[in-house]
Order: C-alpha cells, then structure tokens, then sequence
C-alpha cells in the first residue's frame, strides 16, 4: 500500500492543514519552502495521466483546497506555487497524484 494511503487510513501520523470526505492535505516532512504543503485525493489515483473526463474534478477540487490554504496560512497575496509531478523524470517519488503547495519566500525558479 502507497504511504499517501496510509496516512489517509491514519496508519502513518501525519500534520494535517486540511481534510473532508475526499481530500486530505499535510506538511511536508521534507520541506523545500517555509510553507509546503501536499494536498492529496483519498481516492489513489497514481498519476497526473490517469487523469480523464471521468474524474477531471480533482484537479479542480485540489485548486480549490490549495487557494483556501494559502490564504489560512497567509501566503494567499505575496504568492505561492503549486506542482504536480507527473512520473520518475519529473521527480514523482510517492506514485499517488498529489499537490505540492509552496510559499512564505521568493522561490526561484529551478530546473
């Protein structure tokens, strides 16, 4: 079972930000900003690509969650970035889609 999964069942603790029936969202155990949220459907869905018209509202929904958070967490005005990596050449480790929510600095562009 994915690690996203287990923390959704409560099996592996986590720091939760946000949580309904269908969305789950925690900081970061590896921080790359001063704010750096992940935000996750409770449904497992692996990647980014099994994204279809069937279930094409979880972006929505997770954009939704993510600009409620920022503003909670007042990064909403100075800005933040939101990433999705989509397989192992764009960095996915947890292979369950997720949101990274990063703010609270200047973030520069890396590659």
């Amino acid at each position: 079972m994915c690690v996203f999964c287990q923390i959704v069942k409560g099996e592996i603790p986590a720091d939760k930000v946000y949580e309904d029936k269908n969305y789950l969202a925690f900081k970061d155990i590896r921080p790359k900003a001063p704010v750096h949220i992940l935000i996750i459907p409770k449904e497992h869905i692996e990647k980014l690509t099994d994204i279809d018209e069937s279930n094409k509202h979880i972006m929505g929904d997770m954009t939704v969650i993510a600009n409620k958070i920022a503003k909670e967490l007042g990064i909403d005005k100075s800005g933040y970035r939101i990433v999705i990596n989509n397989g192992p050449d764009a960095g996915q480790e947890v292979y369950h889609i997720h949101m990274h929510l990063l703010g609270g600095k200047r973030l520069i562009f890396a590659t």
